[in-house]
């Protein structure tokens, strides 16, 4: 069983965005729209934001702080995830489709499929 893939990660503590270079074949427009979320969401609730792609493809967003963290909002990271859902439901549909396309189409997940 492999690990997730993380499509990026934002982090309120080091004030850093970043995105996997795995995914650079991305346009640039969505790259800067998944940017947006996360930079939003580590602003909104501070801890640490993460996107990733789990072993079929399916898109995950995920919000942690560091224990005692008290500046935390918790109940409004998981607001905010339930907002991102539907608000870039077809972003996050697009997302999900290209990670299934180009790097589940070799069957282990691993290296980046070209057609000929």
């Amino acid at each position: 069983m492999r690990e997730e893939q993380v499509l990026c990660a934002c982090s309120a503590y080091e004030r850093k965005y970043y995105f996997n270079p795995r995914y650079d074949s991305l346009p640039a427009r969505i790259k800067e729209e998944i940017q947006i979320m996360a930079v939003a969401m580590t602003e909104d609730v501070g801890g640490v934001f993460t996107m990733e792609f789990d072993e079929d493809g399916t898109l995950y967003m995920s919000s942690t702080a560091t224990e005692n963290d008290f500046t935390y909002d918790e109940i409004g990271s998981h607001l905010k995830i339930k907002q991102y859902r539907v608000q870039y439901m077809e972003l996050l549909e697009n997302l999900e489709e290209y990670y299934r396309s180009f790097f589940l189409a070799s069957g282990d997940g691993g290296e980046y499929v070209t057609s000929d």
